[in-house]
């Protein structure tokens, strides 16, 4: 049976078929249906993959060939993001204001779609697998008014990167950088980025093989231990000459 793969609603099997035997056209359509749950969200990820659809729409399961990737020792720093992150115009956190982090990205649209992906459900979806400790935000400040930020899961030595939004000028990319740096000394070995954008690829992300992905993930994404649960203030001093 060729793929994309019909999954029950509340089905107790959370396994999905074989990410290789995705579709090409649409690249990476492995299946559609089933539900948001926890169990079945965490085994998507540790798979290589996610969910992405549109209000209206079923659930679909995607797991692209190839994948948009970043090492976080491969981060690039520009001369003028660096000038920026040396002002300090930003305050860059973990996990203070995931409510108003995801609200913010739902309103942001992805290139080649009219709405937003982020549906009632996948936000209610993600606000339990942040309760759980398992879904992050990242947020920028300046003074106290939230302008930028992301948001995504961690399991094991993963960061699976979701979406992000900036009210201004730099305030996401800031708060992206600084959060490389900070996981990278926690010893994460990969930010899943999903697709490409030139947004990612100016911060040195890369496509990988879905193979290499995969096998990446059956190394580093094989436990939960919660390392990013805390709320926290990252210090984006870190390393700025590299």
């Amino acid at each position: 049976m060729p793929a994309p793969f019909w999954i029950e609603h509340d089905s107790p099997d959370y396994s999905f078929p074989d990410v290789c035997l995705s579709l090409t056209d649409p690249d990476g359509l492995l299946a559609i249906g089933g539900d948001l749950s926890q169990a079945r969200l965490l085994s998507a990820y540790q798979s290589g993959i996610f969910p992405w659809y549109s209000e209206g729409q079923p659930i679909l399961w995607w797991s692209p060939d190839p994948r948009f990737v970043l090492f976080p020792q491969h981060l690039k720093i520009s001369r003028s993001l660096r000038k920026t992150i040396r002002k300090q115009q930003f305050a860059i956190s973990i996990n203070k204001d995931f409510d108003s982090v995801i609200q913010a990205c739902s309103r942001t649209i992805r290139p080649g779609q009219s709405g937003t992906w982020i549906t009632d459900d996948m936000y209610h979806a993600y606000i339990k697998l942040h309760d759980a400790g398992y879904a992050h935000s990242v947020e920028a400040w300046h003074g106290q008014q939230l302008v930028g930020g992301l948001y995504g899961v961690a399991i094991g030595r993963v960061f699976f990167g979701e979406s992000m939004f900036s009210h201004q000028t730099d305030a996401s990319k800031v708060a992206f950088a600084c959060f490389v740096k900070h996981i990278h000394k926690l010893g994460f070995q990969l930010i899943d980025c999903q697709v490409y954008t030139s947004h990612l690829q100016s911060l040195g992300a890369e496509p990988i093989s879905r193979l290499k992905f995969t096998q990446i993930l059956h190394k580093y994404c094989n436990n939960f231990e919660q390392i990013l649960k805390q709320p926290a203030d990252i210090d984006c001093d870190i390393e700025l000459s590299t």
